[in-house]
């Protein structure tokens, strides 16, 4: 399944670890993954995203991640780059991010910010050590090198609070 994501994401200029990522924490990479609010497959795609980028059947692996790959390319082009807001955007959609400015304030929101954040510095470090470069601290998009963490800190009033620089 890796394999897939890796493929796709180079097709369509998302940083291979970010749509490791996201699948590693939708679905753990089960291909049949549904999610009790009807989410499906890898990406755990609700039907309605699924028919938004092109995809009929959830459950073929391929089509799937090309789905999940084409939202977060959207995500992040509607975002302008920014990985916590296409990240918070792919779990909790794109009018609850508007909305609030940023992650929302839903508990399962941010534990999913997190979680992706987690896995994808370990991503990029796997990616570093498989290419033998530094991989894990750039991504490449339209020839431009640029390199977004997804930071963490706890505000004044007690909440955590997500931004990349």
């Amino acid at each position: 399944m890796a394999e897939i994501i890796d493929k796709v994401a180079a097709e369509q200029g998302v940083e291979a670890p970010l749509a490791q990522s996201v699948a590693r924490v939708e679905s753990n990479y089960n291909p049949f993954a549904v999610s009790p609010k009807g989410a499906q497959g890898l990406m755990q795609l609700e039907p309605a995203t699924a028919r938004r980028f092109g995809v009929s059947n959830s459950f073929d692996p391929e089509e799937n991640v090309r789905g999940g790959v084409k939202y977060l390319k959207f995500l992040l082009d509607y975002y302008q780059g920014d990985y916590t807001k296409a990240v918070a955007a792919y779990n909790a959609g794109e009018k609850a991010v508007d909305r609030y400015r940023g992650t929302p304030p839903y508990a399962e929101t941010r534990d999913y910010v997190a979680r992706v954040s987690k896995n994808l510095k370990s991503a990029r470090q796997k990616a570093s050590r498989n290419t033998g470069d530094n991989a894990g601290s750039k991504i490449t998009s339209g020839g431009a090198e640029t390199y977004r963490p997804i930071q963490a800190s706890v505000g004044s009033d007690g909440q955590i609070y997500y931004r990349t620089p």
